[in-house]
């Protein structure tokens, strides 16, 4: 585990660590089932206990992290039903939104739709990093969602966000997945365009489900490498 040190001791430190933390949960560059060791992370971000606990104890309000026996932390592993809850709320919530784009664009609504599967198409084939993917496929989706103008909707798929983030990162590693997520968005796009709101809600299940049996796949490999 490798940490920035520069931050600074300020009023809002605390939700600054606890945004570092969850950031570096969410990319992996804290793994699933690392310990945290409070004095070690104090010391790498140059920062005092107080905003550490602070941080550590909202990451586990929000089930980032878990406490151990010992009394410590320790980053919550992704289990089977940890994916198969949460892309089951997923493709309930962002069917129905994708629905409502449908019956409530206009046509400039699209315009940035378009854009955003123009940049992944070339992001995939200048081979850029899966940071930059995964950037433009979440914009994707909150503008296909914005469109639903239902914003009760939209506030409980953002609540997800960060859960949906972390998959995101495991999905579009997979360069096979990420090619076929573009293809799958311009059906989306397509879908809308003809105001075939019951298409499209379909499309962003089958979407959903794909993205579900991807993560189920690299848990499976990643249980295997670690019994062989």
């Amino acid at each position: 585990m490798k940490l920035d040190n520069n931050f600074k001791e300020r009023k809002s430190l605390g939700q600054d660590v606890f945004d570092y933390l969850k950031n570096a949960i969410i990319d992996q560059t804290i793994e699933p089932g690392s310990r945290l060791v409070e004095s070690k992370i104090a010391d790498m971000l140059g920062i005092s206990r107080t905003p550490l606990r602070e941080a550590l104890h909202k990451l586990e309000r929000e089930d980032w992290i878990e406490k151990t026996p010992s009394g410590g932390f320790q980053v919550v592993t992704l289990t089977k039903d940890d994916i198969e809850q949460t892309f089951g709320v997923r493709s309930v919530l962002e069917a129905y939104a994708a629905r409502l784009a449908a019956e409530n664009h206009t046509n400039k609504d699209l315009l940035p739709l378009e854009k955003k599967i123009k940049e992944f198409k070339i992001c995939l084939e200048l081979k850029k990093d899966g940071d930059k993917l995964q950037k433009i496929n979440t914009q994707f989706h909150d503008l296909l969602y914005a469109l639903s103008k239902n914003p009760k909707l939209i506030k409980m798929i953002n609540q997800l966000r960060a859960q949906i983030s972390r998959f995101r990162q495991i999905i579009l590693k997979q360069s096979e997945y990420a090619y076929k997520s573009n293809e799958d968005h311009i059906k989306m796009l397509d879908a809308i365009k003809n105001r075939d709101g019951e298409a499209v809600e379909k499309l962003v299940r089958a979407h959903i489900i794909k993205g579900k049996n991807a993560v189920l796949s690299q848990l499976k490999q990643e249980e295997e490498e670690k019994r062989a």
